[in-house]
């Protein structure tokens, strides 16, 4: 994630002047740029135009990331500011320019014509009309041969946007479009930090857990005219979008998966403890108590985790974990999980002591406690992982506390 604080800006406008000191422009049209001198001049000269035939007051920012071209000199030439960002990466590039932005709305898209800026204007129709986030829609809008590569086109982009919409109820059909246009209180309300390609999917994401206004606007999407590689690697990048989308559903993949798991774990431990049941015709033993003890231990760690990612979550982005999360804050969740937790491991090992001195006293073979046995260890280790993920907990919920009392 990106510490905004460590953000390096400089700001200048073709006089050389400042920009703080003039009027503010109604929108921001932002430019993450990385060594883009062939294509830059196109769409700065395309956004400009779009304020000139509309007579509005608009803005150029591009967010260069270190660029070692003639980017920086082309972007003054033409008038638009430049903010210099020297966290390495897409997200922390757009982060920069959008700080830096003083339009109301804004407006971002890549600096490789890949995205026609000369569109921008449906864009701003849709901020002016009432949305808060506008993405664009490559999928509806159309794709021209060789701008997306196959495996895109037809595996990585739609498979990880039903991913996303899924986990995160979102309606958008295009998670990782690069034109999107959105206020400037909404960009400080989705609150994005990842500085990678990810930051694309982060947006989206808060975006819907803030209950932003979001609409759609169908755009085409052409083959880029940089004569070079992309900066986009397709694992790499895939990779971060997906751990980002999966992190940040802990309901979905923490908590129902491992409220189910726990019950069902229980209830196995329950039926199995005193020997080998059979049901119908069915037989279960020693294996089936294997099964539930381990669906036990997994389905209480994963609902710690969750609570875990939930206050994780709650630290960059309040209010954006649920209802859990003040009534932790309210609770004493330390002295909880530590009191129930520790009792359970310790009526664990008492009862582990007890088979421990029957064997010794009495001798003989064990093999009818071993039901028991499963049962009893478990529950030692489940009291020890509540126990410790109580400390845990308790460092992040006084981290959350600090962070609120600013």
């Amino acid at each position: 994630m990106v510490d905004k604080s460590n953000f390096a800006i400089v700001a200048t406008d073709l006089d050389g002047q400042h920009a703080d000191g003039a009027r503010a422009p109604l929108v921001s049209a932002i430019i993450p740029c990385l060594n883009e001198e062939r294509t830059l001049g196109i769409c700065i000269r395309k956004a400009l135009d779009v304020f000139s035939k509309r007579g509005i007051r608009g803005e150029v920012v591009v967010g260069d990331n270190g660029s070692t071209d003639r980017s920086v000199e082309i972007a003054e030439s033409l008038g638009a500011r430049v903010v210099h960002q020297r966290v390495k990466g897409y997200g922390a590039a757009i982060s920069a320019a959008a700080e830096a932005a003083r339009g109301k709305y804004i407006v971002m898209a890549d600096a490789d014509d890949s995205y026609d800026w000369s569109s921008l204007g449906e864009f701003i129709d849709a901020l002016e009309d009432g949305a808060e986030l506008v993405m664009g829609d490559r999928f509806a809008g159309g794709i021209e041969p060789g701008a997306m590569p196959p495996l895109h086109r037809y595996l990585g982009n739609p498979v990880l946007s039903t991913i996303a919409r899924w986990l995160h109820h979102s309606p958008i059909h295009d998670f990782h479009c690069g034109m999107r246009g959105f206020t400037r209180d909404a960009f400080r309300r989705m609150g994005a930090r990842s500085p990678g390609m990810e930051f694309a999917s982060e947006m989206v994401i808060n975006a819907h857990r803030a209950g932003l206004v979001i609409r759609e606007v169908p755009i085409k999407l052409y083959p880029d005219k940089r004569g070079r590689p992309p900066h986009l690697r397709s694992f790499r990048d895939g990779w971060r979008h997906l751990r980002l989308i999966v992190a940040h559903a802990p309901n979905i993949m923490y908590l129902i998966p491992g409220a189910t798991l726990l019950v069902a774990g229980i209830a196995g431990l329950a039926v199995l403890a005193a020997g080998p049941v059979r049901i119908g015709g069915w037989y279960f033993g020693i294996h089936f108590v294997a099964l539930s003890a381990m669906a036990t231990l997994i389905g209480l760690s994963a609902i710690l985790f969750g609570m875990l990612a939930k206050v994780a979550i709650a630290i960059y982005h309040p209010g954006h974990g649920g209802r859990i999360v003040p009534w932790l804050m309210r609770g004493r969740p330390l002295e909880w999980l530590v009191f129930s937790g520790g009792m359970l491991s310790a009526g664990g090992f008492i009862a582990d002591v007890l088979l421990a001195l029957h064997w010794i006293f009495i001798g003989g073979p064990m093999e009818q406690s071993v039901h028991l046995t499963f049962v009893i260890t478990t529950a030692c280790v489940a009291g020890m992982s509540m126990v410790l993920s109580g400390f845990v907990l308790k460092l992040l919920l006084d981290n959350l506390g600090d962070r609120r009392a600013f």
